[in-house]
């Protein structure tokens, strides 16, 4: 794989980081990753605002421009044989050479991107092929500032290993009063009487781009009804459909949830319309 590190590309076993990063030692960084197919990324801009948020709000000047980090996505691709790769960006605060909790001053960010295999790009939407997903829940014990696309990843990973360790996909989550929040990974949609709903956007959620794409898709093409609210997990268990969305999961049908069905246990024919309209959307972003 060749990688890139601080403006220069290299095979990813020649690629050196100091001990003393503070995306190393604190997790003190934002990160981003999105889908490309062919050399073709999916919403690459929208995930480099979202980038740029993050490092904003925790006060990291992002060392690229947008520009550049296209040029950074496009040579990774090209790098890298060009075909299905999941590009992953990420910007720590960079090496201050000691471990000291308070942020330095004057030190450059350590800029890193690289590429993970992903499945081909979907076939067009087919409920009765599609294999469905086996999710469990869990009440969210993360921080309070998940909007932030954060290396800070432990809370997320110890919520995934609940499902993972289970033998199942994906881990489902809800605060201290029984609202939906999202999943450790994904966000999480809600489908009753052919009404879409996924929990409107605040500290408790990151705004993914995958969800971005399918509640402004979904509106512009209007034929079907969707909502952003607090959605409990009462609606979710009774739920006709449950979807979960991310980069690499698109929209991710779940057809289990704590061992229990969805709806009708099958892959629902809501997912397969708002698949259709997905896919015909997801470059316009």
């Amino acid at each position: 794989m060749i990688i890139y590190l601080n403006g220069e590309y290299m095979p990813a076993e020649k690629a050196r980081i100091s001990p003393f990063d503070r995306g190393f030692l604190f997790g003190d960084g934002i990160y981003d990753a999105t889908p490309s197919y062919g050399g073709k990324a999916v919403a690459l801009q929208l995930h480099l605002d979202r980038m740029n948020r993050g490092l904003r709000t925790i006060g990291i000047e992002n060392p690229l421009t947008d520009a550049q980090w296209h040029e950074v996505a496009t040579n990774l691709s090209e790098k890298n044989g060009g075909q299905n790769l999941g590009i992953y960006f990420h910007v720590s605060r960079g090496n201050e050479g000691r471990r000291f909790h308070g942020f330095p001053l004057d030190i450059e960010p350590t800029a890193f991107g690289m590429v993970i295999d992903i499945d081909p790009h979907p076939v067009v939407p087919d409920r009765r092929t599609k294999i469905g997903l086996k999710v469990v829940s869990t009440e969210d014990l993360r921080w309070r500032r998940c909007n932030i696309k954060s290396t800070a990843l432990l809370g997320n990973v110890l919520h995934f290993q609940e499902s993972y360790g289970a033998q199942k996909d994906e881990t489902i989550m809800y605060n201290a009063h029984s609202e939906l929040t999202e999943a450790s990974s994904s966000n999480v949609f809600i489908v009753k009487d052919g009404v879409v709903t996924t929990p409107m956007l605040d500290n408790q959620i990151l705004p993914g781009i995958s969800r971005h794409i399918v509640v402004e898709s979904l509106r512009e093409e209007g034929s079907i009804q969707m909502e952003e609210r607090v959605v409990t997990m009462d609606e979710v268990y009774q739920a006709d459909e449950v979807w979960i969305t991310n980069s690499s999961k698109h929209i991710g049908p779940v057809v289990e949830l704590d061992g229990k069905a969805v709806g009708d246990g099958l892959v629902g024919p809501v997912w397969e319309k708002a698949m259709t309209i997905y896919e015909a959307a997801k470059y316009d972003f």
